[in-house]
């Protein structure tokens, strides 16, 4: 499906479900943004700082291997990996800078062929450590609406050892977005998790009323982890 190359912001919800040592569960409002970066390449949005301090920006040393350029990086790790046919659109779905500071528990990359179907998928994790880790989902079966998996590489909580495997599923259409993602360990599903929200065209108009719901969106991330 192809979709009109404009930044978009999303408003939505995250929820999760740790299934086991003892069930718990918790959903959070929140906001994000969906940015065609192969057209923010050639024409940059004015609603949105780049790489500059802001009240919402974006800086691109907040992705892959922290270098100026995070379109050079995911176009390189494609490279790398063989996925030779993502010559559409690049959409990156993650957390802006808010006041400064951001914390980004996972982005997801979304790599175009030009006909608009899906080349491939990047999930790009971090955790509380520092520590950064890209799971790559390609080939033909890779699609909006398709259960993909992954190998878990990544410490992301004390509650769950680094085994198992994640099972994503991802949807869009113009006006929302969902992701699925669940870990599976050797006893079975363990934890239950999405993101989910309404789309429409970034603006600045749109940034302030986000920022006005929600004043320390990604300080609350980061301070809700490690309540959870």
């Amino acid at each position: 499906m192809q979709f009109a190359p404009e930044p978009l912001i999303g408003r939505g919800e995250v929820r999760h479900q740790r299934l086991r040592p003892v069930e718990h569960r918790f959903r959070y409002p929140t906001w994000f943004v969906l940015l065609p970066m192969r057209t923010l390449r050639e024409r940059p949005c004015p609603a949105l700082r780049r790489n500059r301090a802001g009240w919402v920006s974006f800086f691109d040393r907040d992705h892959g291997d922290g270098g100026p350029d995070a379109l050079a990086w995911i176009e390189a790790l494609l490279a790398r990996e063989g996925v030779a046919d993502a010559d559409g659109e690049i959409w990156l779905h993650t957390y802006p800078r808010v006041l400064g500071y951001v914390f980004k528990p996972v982005s997801f990359w979304y790599c175009h062929r030009r006909d608009g179907t899906i080349a491939a998928i990047v999930a790009e994790v971090n955790n509380t450590f520092g520590e950064r880790h890209a799971y790559l989902l390609a080939g033909q079966g890779v699609a909006f609406g398709r259960e993909q998996t992954a190998t878990k590489v990544l410490h992301v909580s004390p509650f769950c050892a680094v085994e198992g495997r994640y099972r994503f599923r991802f949807m869009r259409t113009t006006r929302r977005t969902v992701v699925r993602i669940e870990h599976d360990d050797g006893a079975g599903p363990l934890l239950l998790t999405s993101v989910s929200g309404t789309l429409e065209p970034l603006s600045a108009a749109g940034l302030r009323a986000a920022l006005r719901r929600m004043p320390l969106l990604t300080l609350g991330v980061a301070v809700r982890i490690h309540w959870q």
